[in-house]
């Protein structure tokens, strides 16, 4: 069976590195994520071969990085016809490898499928259910997601999360980072924040919230800017440190070792979870609910009073129940695959 797997995220680097391995095939970089720290890095610490096609959709609207892309990958798919075309997440990468293989009629299979915020207006909601219902193999991370997909019409498998496969096989090498020397920081002695979505990343007023609520707290803040975050925030409070964006395996070492993470994104949602560290989520849904129910996740948006009080009084009361499956999601995915 050929096989064209399509990223262009970091998130999706993380993801394809692990049911690559199971199931060898093509590997498509739209280019979504072009920054060295953003990209290449992680090719080379998750010991992927690179790109076999790598296009250069660069940044702009939704509308038009989706059109380059689409461009980009009908000519690759032409070119180099599989059987199955494999897209993972939420991205605009993930709608446009979706979108080019079903005009040509091909097989699609969406990893992390039957995810929702029930926000309609995120881009990524729009992303996730559009894919869903293009895709021939949806492939879901929890029972959540199967039911989701049900309500909808659409059958799933469970499989588990992919996610995990990773963090089972790359959680241990975190633990040598340089990062706490150099940054002269110690483990759970600060917190961890991540802005990137548009809701946040875009938003002056959001920022600048977020920003005084941290200026209140007397606690480190380490701060791995996003390349979109940056473009819209200048002045940081004297507790923030910035950083550029770090290897995975640097990150998941920031992660582990947090007293709290502050993010809007939802895989740092999951991560934060199974490395049982109090995640503070900076928007108004999840589309990881699990992990609000088991009581590791609060909801604060931008709300400087929440995120102040999420900061100094949100501790979870009970251990974390396993959710998101046993990591061998790759293998039943290959195993479907091959078998149909």
């Amino acid at each position: 069976m050929k096989v064209t797997h399509i990223v262009g995220a970091r998130p999706q680097f993380i993801k394809a590195s692990s049911l690559i391995r199971q199931l060898p095939g093509r590997l498509v970089h739209t280019g979504q994520h072009y920054d060295k720290e953003m990209s290449d890095i992680f090719f080379l610490e998750l010991d992927i071969p690179g790109p076999d096609c790598a296009l250069r959709s660069g940044s702009g609207t939704h509308s038009q990085q989706i059109a380059r892309m689409l461009i980009g990958l009908e000519k690759e798919l032409v070119f180099n016809p599989p059987d199955v075309v494999i897209v993972y997440g939420d991205t605009n990468t993930t709608l446009a490898g979706a979108l080019a293989a079903s005009y040509l009629n091909i097989k699609i299979a969406h990893v992390e499928a039957g995810c929702r915020s029930f926000n309609n207006e995120m881009v990524e909601e729009t992303n996730r259910k559009v894919t869903d219902h293009l895709s021939t193999y949806l492939f879901c991370p929890t029972e959540t997601a199967i039911r989701n997909l049900r309500e909808e019409g659409i059958k799933g498998h469970l499989v588990g999360d992919i996610m995990i496969d990773s963090l089972k096989t790359f959680g241990q090498l975190a633990d040598n980072s340089y990062l706490f020397d150099l940054l002269k920081i110690k483990p759970k002695e600060y917190l961890l924040l991540t802005i990137h979505r548009p809701i946040n990343a875009d938003n002056p007023s959001h920022l600048n919230d977020i920003m005084e609520a941290l200026n209140k707290t007397d606690q480190t803040v380490i701060f791995p800017i996003h390349p979109r975050t940056r473009k819209h925030l200048k002045t940081f409070p004297k507790n923030v440190k910035v950083i550029k964006p770090v290897s995975y395996l640097d990150f998941l070492a920031l992660e582990k070792n947090a007293s709290k993470i502050l993010t809007d994104s939802g895989g740092i949602q999951k991560e934060a979870y199974l490395f049982k560290v109090p995640c503070i989520t900076l928007r108004e849904e999840t589309e990881w609910p699990e992990t609000i129910g088991a009581g590791w996740n609060v909801l604060v948006g931008s709300n400087k009073d929440k995120i102040i009080e999420a900061i100094r009084n949100f501790e979870p009361t009970k251990e974390p129940i396993p959710l998101f499956g046993d990591g061998k999601a790759a293998k039943r995915i290959s195993e479907i695959l091959l078998a149909r």
